[in-house]
C-alpha cells in the first residue's frame, strides 16, 4: 500500500495537472480561474453585509408621515439633524412593535436602538417651523426638540480622493501587460522575453504522428528511427562503445516532409519533444536570441533525455561573414554563436539529441555543420517513383475512389512532386470531383487535377483573336513535332492551344526519371524547345513574343552547359558554380572578362545551333507539321495517338512510355511543371 501511495505522489508530482483514479485512468483537474475567487469574494460581503450585520441603517420615510402619525401619537424619542440636510428619527421601545410591517418590509433593516427612519429636510429653518406648527398643543413635557450633529464620509473622502490615482495605475498596469504580451514576452510578459518559446510534447501533450503516417523516404526514415531506438533502448549502442549523437540535420527542397519527419519522432519517442522555429529566436530586444537558446538548452538538460527540434534553422544559422556588416554587432551571430556553444557545451551522456530542419543548407555556417554539432546530415529528396506510389496510398485513405483510379498510374503522371504536391492533387481531385457531382473521384478527376495544379486555371472564355489562334496552333504544332521525331526529347502526351494560367497554349512531357543528363539529351531538349519559334518563322515568316519561356528556359540551359557543366570545347572541362554556397564577399565573378565574353559566345554558338537544327527538321515534315496544326485548330486539344497516326511510331522509345490501347491517351494528361512548354 505504502509503495502504490509513493507511486500515486510521484505521479502527481510528473502531472500537476490530472490527478489519479477514475475511469480510464487519469482525470483531468478543472482549470482554476482566478475571477471565480473575487466573485466569490464579493458574495461572501454581500451575504454578511445583509444578513449577519446588525447595523444595517434606517428606513426611508417622508415628513407628511411623521407629523400624521409618528408625532400625532407621541411615538417619537427623539430627532437627529445631520450636516443639516438629514434627519434621523428614533422611535420610542414599546412604539417600534407598531411599525414593524414599515421597518420590515424593505430589504434594509435598521439597527436595533434606531434610528429608525430618516427623510431629507430642506432648509433647517423651515424644518424648524414645521416641527413647531406639528407639535402646537402638546404638552411641554412631549414636545420634541430636534439635535443637530455634523459627521464626515470618511470612506466616501478617500474614494474621492485616492479614487482616480488608483483608476490611473490600474489602468497603467493593464496597458503594461498588454504590450509587454504583444511584444513577445510570452505569458510572463516582458520579463520573461528571453525566456525559450519552444512547445514542449511529453505524456500530457503528445503528437499522433507516427512513422506509419511518413510514406516513402526509407533511408531518412531509418537514421531518424535509430536516434528515437538509441532514447529508448541506449544500452543496444553503448555496449558496443558507440555515443549518442548530438544532432541530426534534415536537408531537402520545400514539401518533401522534412517537418512530418519530425514529428513522427516526436509521436513516436516516449520523451520530452521541444519544438521551435529558427525565427522565434530573433526578436527586435538585444540578446533576447542568446537569452532563449540557454534557456532552451537548460530546460533540454533538465528533461534529459529528450529531443530538440529546430524548424527553419537558416533563420539564425546563416554563415558568419557573408553580408560585411563593419563594425556592426550582428544579432543574429550572437544568436548563432550561442546555440553553437550549447550544442557542443554539454556532455555526451546527457541524452539531449539536436534535430533541425532547412532546405537552405548551402548558406548554413560552417561550423553548424562540423561533426560533433549535427553529427548526421539526413538528405531528404524528392520522391521517385515507388516512393510516389506510397505517399499517393496515404492520401488516397480518406477518399471515396472510383475503380479505374489506379495508384501506379498517378504516380507515373506525378514526376518531379512533392509529397506536399501529392497531397495538393488528391484534395484538388476530390474538390473538382464534387464540383461535377461524381458520385466518387475518378481516373479523370487526377488528371485534370494534375493540369490546375501544373499549368493553372483553364481560360476558355479569354478573348484570342483567330490569327493569334493560328500562331499558337502552328507554335505548339512545333513543339510536339521536334519532340516526337527527336530520340532524346521527352515523350510528348498532350499539346493544347486552350489558355491555362498565363499560358495561351502549352506542350506537356512526360520525361524519364533519371539521376544524370547527357550533351545529347540537353541539345534535343534545347531544340524541342525552339521548335516553337522556327515554327513562326517557317510558316508566318514573322516571328512573336510568345517564345518568351522557351527562350529564358533554353538561354540558362545553354549558360549552364558552358560555364557549370563544362560541355564547351572552347571553355574546357571547368565549372564556375560554387555548389557550397560558403564564398565569402562574392564581390566579382571568378572568371576573367575574357573568359565571360568567351562564355557569352559558347552559349550563343549552341542555340544558333540548335535552332537551325529545328528548322530543318520543320520542313522536311513540313506535312506532319501542318496536319498537326490544323487538328489542333480543331480540336485544340491532341494526344499522343494523334501524334502518332501523324508520325508513325517513335522506334527510339525505350522505355515503353508511348500510351497503349488499355490506358487511351485521350484521358490522361499528364504534366511536369520542370520541362512543360508553356507560352
Amino acid at each position: 500500500m505504502a509503495a502504490n501511495n509513493n507511486k500515486n505522489k510521484q505521479e502527481e508530482r510528473q502531472n500537476p495537472g490530472k490527478v489519479p483514479g477514475g475511469a480510464g485512468g487519469n482525470v483531468p483537474r478543472p482549470k482554476f480561474n482566478p475571477y471565480w475567487f473575487y466573485g466569490i469574494i464579493a458574495v461572501l460581503f454581500l451575504v454578511v453585509n445583509y444578513f449577519f450585520t446588525g447595523n444595517k441603517g434606517p428606513v426611508e420615510t417622508n415628513w407628511n408621515k411623521v407629523r400624521t402619525t409618528m408625532l400625532a401619537d407621541r411615538d417619537v424619542e427623539r430627532i437627529v439633524v445631520v450636516n443639516n440636510e438629514k434627519a434621523l428619527l428614533y422611535l420610542k421601545k414599546n412604539s417600534e412593535a407598531k411599525y414593524k410591517e414599515d421597518l420590515e418590509g424593505t430589504f434594509v433593516k435598521p439597527a436595533e436602538g434606531g434610528p429608525h427612519f430618516f427623510w431629507t429636510i430642506g432648509s433647517v429653518e423651515t424644518f424648524e417651523q414645521k416641527l413647531m406648527e406639528a407639535q402646537e398643543g402638546f404638552p411641554p413635557s412631549d414636545r420634541i426638540e430636534a439635535e443637530y450633529r455634523n459627521e464626515r464620509n470618511w470612506l466616501n473622502e478617500i474614494l474621492w480622493s485616492l479614487g482616480p490615482f488608483v483608476l490611473l495605475i490600474l489602468l497603467w498596469w493593464w496597458i503594461f501587460r498588454r504590450m509587454s504580451k504583444g511584444a513577445g514576452g510570452g505569458p510572463g510578459g516582458i520579463f520573461s522575453v528571453g525566456k525559450s518559446q519552444a512547445r514542449i510534447f511529453d505524456r500530457d501533450a503528445r503528437v499522433n504522428t507516427s512513422f506509419k503516417d511518413v510514406a516513402g523516404l526509407s533511408e531518412a526514415k531509418q537514421e531518424v528511427e535509430e536516434i528515437v531506438e538509441f532514447l529508448k533502448n541506449p544500452e543496444k549502442f553503448t555496449k558496443l562503445g558507440g555515443k549518442i549523437p548530438k544532432g541530426a540535420l534534415l536537408v531537402g527542397p520545400p514539401g518533401t516532409g522534412k517537418t512530418l519527419l519530425a514529428k513522427a519522432v516526436a509521436g513516436e519517442a516516449n520523451v520530452p519533444f521541444f519544438s521551435m522555429s529558427g525565427s522565434d529566436f530573433v526578436e527586435m530586444f538585444v540578446g533576447v536570441g542568446a537569452s532563449r537558446v540557454r534557456d532552451l538548452f537548460k530546460q533540454a538538460k533538465e528533461k534529459a533525455p529528450c529531443i530538440v527540434f529546430i524548424d527553419e534553422i537558416d533563420a539564425i544559422g546563416r554563415a558568419r561573414g557573408r553580408n560585411p556588416n563593419f563594425g556592426s554587432n550582428d544579432e543574429r551571430e550572437n544568436t548563432l554563436n550561442q546555440l553553437l556553444t550549447e550544442m557542443d557545451g554539454f556532455d555526451t551522456n546527457s541524452g539531449v539529441i539536436v534535430l533541425a530542419a532547412t532546405n537552405r543548407a548551402d548558406i548554413l555556417d560552417r561550423a553548424l555543420m562540423r561533426a560533433g554539432r549535427f553529427d548526421r546530415q539526413i538528405n531528404v529528396e524528392l520522391p521517385d517513383l515507388n516512393e510516389r506510389g506510397e505517399i499517393f496510398l496515404v492520401h488516397l485513405k480518406p477518399l471515396k475512389l472510383h475503380e479505374d483510379v489506379k495508384v501506379e498510374f498517378l504516380a507515373k503522371q506525378t514526376p518531379g512532386f512533392s509529397g506536399a504536391d501529392i497531397a495538393n492533387v488528391c484534395n484538388e481531385a476530390a474538390l473538382i470531383a464534387a464540383r461535377k457531382n461524381h458520385e466518387s473521384v475518378t481516373r479523370q478527376d487526377f488528371l485534370d487535377a494534375i493540369d490546375r495544379i501544373v499549368g493553372g486555371l483553364e481560360k476558355k472564355n479569354k478573348i484570342i483573336s483567330v490569327d493569334e489562334k493560328k500562331t499558337i496552333a502552328y507554335h505548339e504544332a512545333g513543339h510536339a513535332t521536334i519532340s516526337w521525331l527527336l530520340p532524346y526529347a521527352h515523350p510528348l502526351v498532350k499539346v493544347t492551344i486552350v489558355p491555362r494560367g498565363k499560358a495561351l497554349g502549352a506542350a506537356w512531357y512526360l520525361p524519364e526519371e533519371r539521376s544524370i543528363t547527357t550533351r545529347e539529351q540537353l541539345l534535343d531538349e534545347m531544340c524541342s524547345a525552339l521548335g516553337g519559334r522556327a515554327a513562326e518563322e517557317i510558316v508566318f515568316g514573322k516571328i512573336s513574343s510568345g517564345a518568351q519561356n522557351d527562350l529564358e528556359r533554353i538561354t540558362k540551359q545553354a549558360y549552364a552547359m558552358v560555364s557549370i557543366f563544362g560541355m564547351s570545347e572552347k571553355i574546357g572541362t571547368v565549372s564556375f558554380y560554387d555548389s557550397s554556397g560558403q564564398s565569402d564577399y562574392s564581390f566579382t565573378k571568378p572568371y576573367s572578362e575574357k573568359t565571360a565574353q568567351l562564355i557569352d559566345e559558347e552559349a550563343k554558338a549552341i542555340i544558333d545551333q540548335e535552332y537551325k537544327r529545328a528548322c530543318s527538321i520543320l520542313r522536311e515534315n513540313q506535312e506532319g507539321h501542318q496536319k498537326l496544326a490544323e487538328l489542333l485548330l480543331e480540336r485544340e486539344v491532341i494526344f499522343s495517338e494523334d501524334m502518332e497516326q501523324i508520325f508513325g511510331k517513335r522506334a527510339w522509345d525505350k522505355h515503353g512510355e508511348m500510351q497503349s490501347q488499355e490506358n487511351p491517351p485521350a484521358e490522361e494528361k499528364p504534366e511536369d511543371d520542370k520541362i512543360a512548354s508553356a507560352e
